[in-house]
Formats: C-alpha cells, structure tokens, sequence
C-alpha cells in the first residue's frame, strides 16, 4: 500500500506537469492573441492609409485634370481668338480681337503661379503681362498688386527653374507613360523566406497593386480629359499635341507641367504648386483618418524613356537578402530610387507619412483571452477536485485500515473468552453451579456484544450501498419510547447502570397490541388533538420513523453511555422525550466525564478509533455514532450532541412528527 505522501508527490508531480504545459500554451496563445491584435491595428491603420491615399488623389486628380485640360494658348495673357490655334504667338496685328487668359482672371490658392518656356528658352506668364498687355490687364481683369506678387513669384522662379532639366523630367506630348512594371518582381518566385518575410512580400504586393491602380487611375482620368479636348479640336486649324501634366520636384520647387508642340515649335508649359498651402489642404482632408499624418517630397530621378518602364533591361530578381528587402520597397518606372510604394502619391512626388496609429478605444478581452481564462479555472477547479477525492479516499482507506486493526482487536476479546470458557466447560472442569452460570452469562454477554458489533457493520454497510434501514411507520411517541425500555433497561443493569426514563407526564398508551401481537399501534387523529391540547401530552404525539432504526440508536447511546461513563460515581442514565421546534427529541445523557471537544469534531466520523484507541478506551470500533448518525437522518431526524449541565454526555435524536401531530 503507497503511503500517503507518495500518493501526494505523485500527484503533485502531475499536476505540476499538467500546470507547466498550460503556463506554456497560456503562453503561446497570449503571444497570437497580442500578434493579432498588432496585425489588426496594422491592418487598420493600412486600410485608413490606403483611404487616404484615395483621398487625396482623387482631390489632386481634379486640380491636374484642370490644369492639363487648358489649351496652350490659354498660357498668353491675351489672345486674337480668331487664330488661336493658327499664328497664335504672331504679333498681334491691328483689328484683332483680344481675348483674356482664365489664368489671368481666375487664380488657384494652391497656384504660385503658370509659367510657359518657349521655344528659345524664354521664361513668361499669363500672370505677368508686359506693356500694353499689362495696361489692358489693369483697365479691367486683374489689380495692380496681384501683378506685382505674380511678377515677384516669376523672377524667383527664373532662379530655380531651368527649361532644360524640367523638359528632361517630362514625358513626350503624345508619350502615355506604359504601367509600372516593377509589380512583376514581386510576382516572379522568390526562395523561400521566413513567414514574417512572406507577410512582408505579402504586404508589399497589395501596396504595389494599389498604387498601380491609384496611378493608372489618375492618368486615364487626365488622358481622356485630353483626348476629349483634342477630339474637338478642329484638324485643319494645325498640328498641335498637349501632354498631361507632370508633378515633378525641381530642388525645392514642386511644379506641374507638360510638354506642348504646336507646329515645329516645342513649349513647356506648367504651374508653379504652393507646396506648403497643398500639403496643409491634403492632410485636413484626411485629418478624421490619420491625425499624426504628414506629407514628405519625394524627389525623382530623370524619367526612363517613353514606353520603357525602370525595370526594364534589369536582371534576374534579386535573391537571398535582396529578395526580402523588396517586401518593403517598390521601384517606380518614374522614380530614380526606391520609394515605399503603399505611401506613395500617385499625382504628386509625394510620400505620406502615417504617423503613430490613433488609440483605440480599450476593448474587452478577446475570445482567445476568455477561452484560456476558462480553461485555467477548469483546470484549476478539476485540480482541487482531484486532490480532495485524493485527499478523501486516503483519509478513507486509513480509516478503514483502522478500523480493520479495531475489530480485529475488538474481536478477539469474546472469541479468546469463548474458546477459553467453551473448553472450560466442555472438559468438566467447572463442577461448582454458581461458576458454571457466572460462565454461561459472561458467554451470553459477549455473544450480545458480538452481535452488536456484527450489527453495526452490517447496518452501515448496507446504508454505505444506499439501501433503505426499513419502512417508516407512524407511531406515538410514547408507545415508541416504550417498544425500547426493556431493551435498554436490560442492558444498563448489565453493565451496573440504571434507567430513567422521563416522558413529560405521558401516560401509558392505552392501544398497545395484544400480548404476542404485530400489529402497528393506531395514531388516530383524536390521539394527534390530544398531543396539541393536553399539557405535557408530547409524548402522545405521533411520529414518522423506523421502530427498528429507533431502536437500534437508542441501544448504540445507551451502550456507549455504558462503557465510557463507566467510572462515574452516579450510576444514572437519563432517557428523555419531549418536544422541540415541530420535532420530537429523544435524549440520552449519563454522569460520565463527558467529551472534549477535539473529540467532539471527529465523533461522528466512520471508522475513526484505530487499533492503539481501541485498545487503550472502551470497547468498540468507532461506528456506533457514525451509524445512528445516518440512521436517524435517513429517516428525516438528526443525532446531535448538546450541552447539558449537571451531565456528562448528552445525545438528542431528532424525528420528525408525522403529519398534523403537532
């Protein structure tokens, strides 16, 4: 048999295990859940990028539509409409008719200024009209002052604009730039990466195929506003061909502008962009998204020639390290390094700058959380289970193993007396009368006491099966009090003790079954009146029980007053039945030295004298109050012990009345 601390680190070493494998996935979930919980936020701060970057080109897209969609001549202060698309730059000749710019008359507040490059180099604006363009300009289409800030505007550009690095930058009139070709690396097979580096290529590719789509957007916008422009215009005024405008930096100059050909004649033709008004007009736009956003310059290199994107004429796709750095990168077929293309502007060298992501608002724990919460408290709770039934049924066993030691000890006293006393007689060796009686009633009282024993063991076992003690009756509490008298007088006087019995002025029951007879005594209802309506008349009540369990309680209190108050100078055991709170009490007290209370919290337990107790106390296994304990609460009652001052050991057994018995 393991001993109970083995049992103990067995378990222990169990749980343990079991406790560290869930601290190890407890720890694994937790690092998903807050995994997830990044590639959430991630993802939203993603999708409100790629909102704002929507956003903003689309705003930008009607503010290049319209600047691409003005006629070249439009780029004169004034023009003879009558030959506008013929001998437009001719001097004007006496008798034409004038017309004013929209440029001149109509101004943009994210427009510096509109600038045109002539053939020869020659830097003007319909803004800044001179001589008798200025005066017709200030006789009625724009003040003074605003000519004065838009000639200012002009020489500081002088400065830092030169016409050939901004025709370098720009495409051919009739050259439609072919679609970013760079999304085919990301396509091409890649070696295998790490699952980050996968999600990173992963990432990559949804940026790349949203600019593309932002880009190819913006310039079938601004082409077809072209196209439609040209489709207007009529043929046999000349050959002119207008390019779509390009954002493009120049130092730090952010212009838009396009290349014009009209004849042989070749004009960059542009708008000077006021970055700062732009940028604050951009990011208010996408404030309710990104409240930390920003908006960096994204200088370019030249632009690749027409029809032949940046990737053309490269290599085979780049491997190894190379190959994870794509996840992060895009190379443009109109920039010159490597950009991040999920922030990129498709209308302008422009690159967002998210910023810290808002706060969320706190949110309640996720399911991931809860589940794992749940099954630590399942575990925890089926953890505790363990160890008390653990804890119970070694408690149990050792009992048991106790109470094996106990009636092997109790037993043996009565079958050494028999064995000695049978071969005593059975020899003739008791000639004497008198010592041949004393004999046989010590045999008689220790087959009594074997008996008893047998009979505990047999009730509690077949109590401990869940089987039934016997029929409950209703019965008058006198007539019960009085089935037991003898029985427990008889064994009182045995043991040198008397019986008091004390009814609380009951009398005898006047339908007591014949002599011999079986049959239950009657409880009528004028019995149960007289119990309420006569003083003292408790004992009259009647009662729901079993005679024999009754009985058997009774004798198991009476016999245990017997042996443990058996040196008490008051040879006195008092048996009591009376009424309290709606039930009928049935106590049994001696003059004995009572019961201490360490005692008193283990009395009532199965099994609970061991050999060396059984040995050093009265005789018994430790069962009888365990068994009247269940006895009487299997018939609805209780078996307690109370306090009783002038006595010893006090027991009240407990029944309850039968129905209207008071």
């Amino acid at each position: 048999m393991h001993k109970p601390w083995q049992i103990a680190l067995v378990f222990g070493l169990c749980l343990a295990v079991v406790l560290a494998v869930l601290g190890w996935a407890s720890v694994q979930v937790l690092r998903l859940d807050r995994a997830e919980a990044d590639a959430r936020l991630r993802a939203d701060q993603e999708e409100a990028i790629r909102l704002a970057l929507w956003r903003m080109d689309s705003a930008l897209a009607t503010l290049i539509a319209q600047e691409s969609a003005r006629p070249y001549f439009e780029y004169s202060a004034f023009y003879p409409a009558e030959r506008a698309y013929t001998r437009m730059f001719n001097p004007v000749g006496q008798g034409d008719i004038l017309l004013p710019s929209p440029i001149l008359v109509q101004t943009s507040p994210y427009i510096l200024i509109n600038f045109q490059f002539g053939p020869d180099g020659g830097l003007s604006s319909p803004q800044v009209p001179a001589g008798a363009m200025r005066t017709l300009a200030e006789s009625g289409y724009a003040r003074a002052e605003v000519l004065d800030r838009a000639a200012a505007n002009l020489e500081r550009l002088r400065g830092v604009l030169g016409p050939g690095a901004l025709a370098a930058a720009l495409p051919g009139p009739a050259d439609r730039p072919a679609a970013p070709a760079a999304l085919a690396r990301l396509e091409a097979p890649q070696p295998q990466q790490p699952q980050a580096a996968r999600q990173e290529v992963a990432q990559a590719k949804r940026s790349a195929q949203e600019f593309q789509a932002r880009a190819q957007w913006a310039e079938s916008f601004n082409w077809d506003n072209l196209a439609q422009i040209a489709a207007n215009r009529d043929p046999s005024l000349g050959e002119v061909r207008e390019g779509v405008m390009r954002a493009v930096w120049l130092g730090e100059a952010l212009v838009l502008a396009r290349r014009v050909s009209v004849g042989k004649g070749e004009y960059v033709q542009g708008a000077w962009l006021d970055w700062p008004a732009l940028r604050r007009w951009l990011l208010e736009s996408v404030r309710d998204l990104l409240p930390e956003a920003d908006l960096a310059p994204a200088p370019q290199g030249p632009a690749p020639p027409a029809g032949r994107s940046a990737a053309a004429g490269e290599g085979p796709p780049p491997r190894g390290r190379d190959a994870g750095r794509l996840a992060s990168v895009y190379e443009s077929d109109r920039y010159g390094r490597s950009e991040d293309r999920g922030r990129m502007l498709a209308a302008l060298p422009a690159r967002l700058v998210a910023g810290d992501a808002p706060e969320r608002p706190a949110a309640g724990p996720s399911a991931l959380v809860l589940s794992l919460v749940v099954a630590w408290i399942c575990v925890l709770v089926a953890g505790a289970a363990v160890a008390a039934l653990l804890a119970g049924t070694v408690a149990l066993s050792e009992r048991r193993a106790a109470f094996v030691s106990a009636v092997t000890h109790e037993l043996r006293t009565p079958l050494t007396t028999f064995r000695l006393y049978s071969e005593m007689l059975a020899s003739g060796m008791v000639a004497d009368q008198g010592r041949r009686a004393r004999y046989l009633e010590t045999l008689r009282v220790e087959a009594e006491r074997l008996v008893h024993l047998v009979e505990n063991v047999l009730a509690y076992a077949r109590l401990e099966r869940g089987r039934a003690p016997g029929r409950a009756e209703t019965v008058p509490l006198a007539d019960l009090v009085e089935r037991v008298r003898g029985r427990l007088a008889d064994r009182a006087r045995q043991a040198g003790f008397e019986l008091i019995v004390e009814t609380c002025g009951a009398v005898p029951p006047a339908h007591a079954p014949a002599s011999g007879g079986s049959a239950e005594p009657a409880c009528s209802a004028a019995t149960r009146r007289e119990s309420r309506s006569t003083p003292g008349g408790a004992v009259a009540a009647c009662v729901r029980a079993d005679p024999a369990a009754v009985e058997q309680v009774l004798f198991n209190l009476v016999d245990n007053a017997c042996k443990y108050a058996a040196g008490a100078e008051d040879r006195r055991i008092h048996l009591a039945a009376d009424a309290r709170g709606g039930r009928a009490a049935i106590s049994v007290c001696d003059h004995g030295a009572g019961i201490s209370a360490a005692e008193a919290r283990r009395l009532f337990r199965p099994f609970s004298k061991s050999a060396a107790q059984a040995a050093n106390s009265a005789p018994g296994v430790g069962l009888g109050l365990a068994l009247s304990r269940r006895l009487a609460r299997e018939m609805g009652g209780d078996l307690v012990l109370e306090a009783a001052p002038g006595m010893g050991a006090c027991f009240v057994l407990y029944l309850p009345m039968a129905a209207g018995g008071g």
